[in-house]
């Protein structure tokens, strides 16, 4: 069962094969998770990173005014950096229609096997703690296994707009 984590390094060297595998095929709007990697094998810039995340957090560090606070976790598996998954503490206008409260991503790799859906569902509690009641999680209209990850977790259809699915699931 994968679990979720705060960013650590810790997971340095599963972090650095897990991001790599990436390439260019991520899709969903996470890629300021995936800094150049080449940079980040050193461990200080991959602490330098987690710090960042760990900042972006918190409603007082600066940011720009079409970024909100969000809480970056680490999927993992078996002590292995398996994806990522981030919650944002609110909504823009932008979120609202496309990206949600909670965008995941697990590599290549490590899907099929129910990481996704474990930390969607890993999520909700946390995100609860955060006073956020539903959460709205998107998906791409053809990508049949988010799709899959969001229903299972509770997630009730409410529309599609401009090529997303949106779905609202509970906290509680």
């Amino acid at each position: 069962m994968a679990v979720l984590v705060h960013p650590d390094v810790r997971y340095h060297a599963s972090w650095i094969v897990g991001v790599a595998e990436y390439g260019s095929q991520h899709r969903d709007g996470g890629s300021d998770l995936l800094e150049d990697v080449a940079t980040l094998t050193h461990p200080e810039a991959l602490a330098a990173m987690v710090a960042r995340l760990r900042a972006d957090a918190l409603e007082e560090t600066p940011r720009a005014a079409d970024r909100v606070p969000a809480t970056a976790l680490w999927i993992v598996h078996e002590d292995e950096f398996v994806g990522f998954l981030q919650i944002r503490h609110r909504l823009t206008p932008y979120l609202l229609e496309e990206g949600g409260h909670i965008g995941y991503s697990v590599r290549p790799s490590a899907r099929r096997r129910g990481h996704a859906t474990d930390a969607l569902r890993a999520a909700l509690p946390i995100a609860r703690d955060l006073g956020i009641e539903r959460v709205l999680v998107t998906c791409d209209e053809d990508n049949v296994g988010s799709r899959t990850v969001i229903e299972r977790s509770g997630g009730a259809y409410e529309d599609s707009r401009t090529g997303k699915r949106r779905y609202w699931i509970p906290t509680a």
